[in-house]
């Protein structure tokens, strides 16, 4: 198999996730809280670079979500292991940028509706309040 840089950039988080899954399938939230427990605590990735990287790994065939939204390796998932991770290089934010990093936190949070709600039970006025607001901006 030849080394993708594409697949590889994201500072490394292509194989914290491989190895997360590696173990046992998981979904979102679950592979940020393996990745926080394998750094002993020092470090816990965004959804915002999770998510847009869990999308970009199921259409490449590394992993496949499951109907349950769990994900899981796939046979070139396993093959890829052996590659080393590269640094991701900065990119414009543009509007689609936001926008979609805001998707992925708002699949975070319904990982964590599913997997673990008392998580977000001290949040649920901030999240209304932002659902109130998004609610409020129309479109001319």
């Amino acid at each position: 198999m030849w080394f993708d840089w594409m697949k590889h950039k994201r500072r490394g988080l292509h194989g914290w996730v491989l190895y997360a899954l590696e173990i046992s399938p998981k979904n979102g939230a679950e592979i940020m809280d393996a990745m926080e427990n394998m750094s002993q605590g020092w470090w816990r990735p965004s959804p915002g670079s999770v998510y847009p990287l869990l999308d970009t790994m199921t259409k490449e065939g590394s992993i496949k979500k499951r109907e349950d939204g769990k994900y899981e390796l796939t046979a070139q998932g396993k093959e890829e292991m052996a590659w080393p991770s590269r640094m991701r290089s900065n990119f414009p934010r543009t509007l689609d940028d936001v926008l979609n990093e805001m998707n992925s936190f708002v699949s975070y949070f319904e990982d964590l509706a599913k997997s673990d709600p008392s998580k977000l039970s001290p949040h649920i006025e901030k999240i209304k309040e932002l659902q109130s607001r998004l609610s409020k901006i129309t479109i001319i």
